[in-house]
């Protein structure tokens, strides 16, 4: 929690300087002191103080502080209100802990951080602590185990959070999705134990009848790879193969719970990828939503199959004015740029640039990819109308797969395979596991289109 305003009582004092000095801890008068240097002035911005608030918070707490006042004017007098609501994001953020079963669970104790010298600012605090709530629940999500979050279980847990707020709600089940033409859906989640589930929240806080921006998360709550079986290694952590999904569920909350005139709907595509006598396989010719064929190449090359009847749903049922997915889609990427950045494809210079301009403020790094036509080519089949793999250009290739559904619609794909989790954080108020990418980026992208 955080307060704008001086508790003197409060166990730790704080303070915030500049030009090569250091943020200081000191604990009453004993000795202990503690830094983290913010840098040069001219160098200053919001990113480094989400990440040295977030520093500041953490280290008190790892000695046992409960509270603590922070003199942040030096610093809110350069970057003011954005900064404000940057340390407030850094400070919240640096709390979360990851959901245990254990049977001896400890409650983590609660931590106040008072602050003073900050300007006018409630608003700005109260909507950093609602996007705070709303990664710490994407988060939530990525991290349960697949037993602890199938299909229908993130439907429930993703529906009772939007009704809370009331937002409108659906939930397609597999006989829907048959009916409605959703092939390549089907033939992912369909032969699971635990059946598909496609989960859509409608969000109108913007003028009435204008179209929404539609949210498409990949939800796949445990990918085995199917058929084109993953090795034991690559099977280890894919119960966050749905992080994609627990973004887009944050961002519209957060959306909802701040009133951001704008009108954004997500669609989530549920399923788990498994194996059973009826699933489906490689040189399997499939049909989707949209009409096109599709030829698999690899089971295990699932994830833009769901996204492809999601991206159409979005378009021919939700009248989408223009489409972002977002997924754990590939390994090429996650190979390609680690954890640090996330690439992304897109057919709107435009809508490139809004999504540039939102990263700027959520301090997340993205980096556009190419999508020359000889890209295209690669997902060429001789029988179908597209194949699920490609010979290189992983990454790229499996963009335009999921853009081919897109057709004409304004589109940005997000490929967050090396980003939605880590081991070992490069950010302050980041923690192991899963990171939460892209909510407070489709946040800012969409409160950017406010209207």
């Amino acid at each position: 929690m955080m307060k704008l305003w001086n508790q003197e009582a409060a166990q730790w004092r704080l303070e915030l300087s500049m030009d090569g000095e250091a943020l200081s801890l000191r604990m009453g008068d004993a000795p202990r002191q503690m830094t983290v240097a913010l840098g040069k002035r001219e160098d200053l911005n919001c990113e480094i103080l989400r990440q040295a608030a977030a520093k500041a918070v953490k280290s008190v707490r790892d000695l046992g502080g409960e509270s603590a006042v922070l003199d942040a004017a030096p610093a809110l007098e350069a970057l003011g209100e954005e900064g404000l609501a940057a340390l407030a994001l850094g400070a919240e953020l640096a709390g979360y802990r990851q959901p245990d079963w254990k049977q001896a669970h400890k409650e983590q104790k609660p931590f106040t951080l008072y602050v003073a010298g900050a300007p006018e600012g409630e608003k700005a605090v109260r909507e950093a602590a609602v996007l705070a709530k709303a990664v710490c629940f994407a988060r939530d999500l990525t991290n349960c185990p697949a037993n602890r979050l199938t299909p229908e279980i993130m439907a429930q847990r993703v529906t009772e959070a939007a009704k809370a707020l009331g937002l409108e709600t659906q939930i397609v089940d597999e006989k829907e999705a048959r009916a409605l033409g959703m092939e390549a859906f089907l033939a992912v989640g369909e032969s699971s134990g635990n059946p598909p589930r496609l989960i859509i929240v409608r969000y109108k806080g913007g003028q009435e009848g204008a179209r929404p921006i539609v949210l498409v998360g990949k939800g796949v709550t445990f990918d085995s790879g199917g058929y084109s079986l993953k090795q034991a290694a690559g099977m280890k952590g894919m119960n966050s193969d749905m992080a994609g999904g627990a973004a887009v569920s944050g961002a519209i909350l957060a959306l909802a719970e701040n009133k951001v005139p704008v009108n954004v709907t997500a669609v989530i595509p549920a399923v788990e990828n498994r194996i059973s006598p009826v699933s489906f396989l490689p040189s399997d010719v499939i049909g989707s939503m949209s009409g096109k064929t599709i030829q698999i190449g690899s089971t295990d090359a699932e994830g833009r199959l769901i996204l492809a009847d999601a991206v159409t749903y979005a378009i021919q049922k939700e009248n989408a004015a223009k489409v972002v997915d977002i997924a754990t889609l590939t390994g090429a990427m996650a190979r390609m740029f680690g954890h640090v950045t996330t690439g992304y494809l897109s057919n709107c210079d435009a809508f490139s640039a809004q999504l540039e301009a939102a990263a700027v403020k959520s301090g997340e790094k993205f980096w556009r990819l190419p999508t020359f036509p000889e890209y295209r080519k690669m997902i060429d089949s001789p029988v179908a109308d597209l194949y699920n793999t490609s010979d290189g250009a992983g990454a790229i290739a499996a963009g335009l797969f999921v853009g081919a559904f897109a057709e004409d619609t304004p589109w940005i794909h997000l490929d967050i395979a090396g980003t939605s989790s880590t081991s070992a954080p490069h950010k302050e108020y980041q923690a192991k596991g899963a990171t939460g990418v892209g909510v407070t980026t489709l946040y800012e992208l969409c409160k950017s289109m406010e209207g």
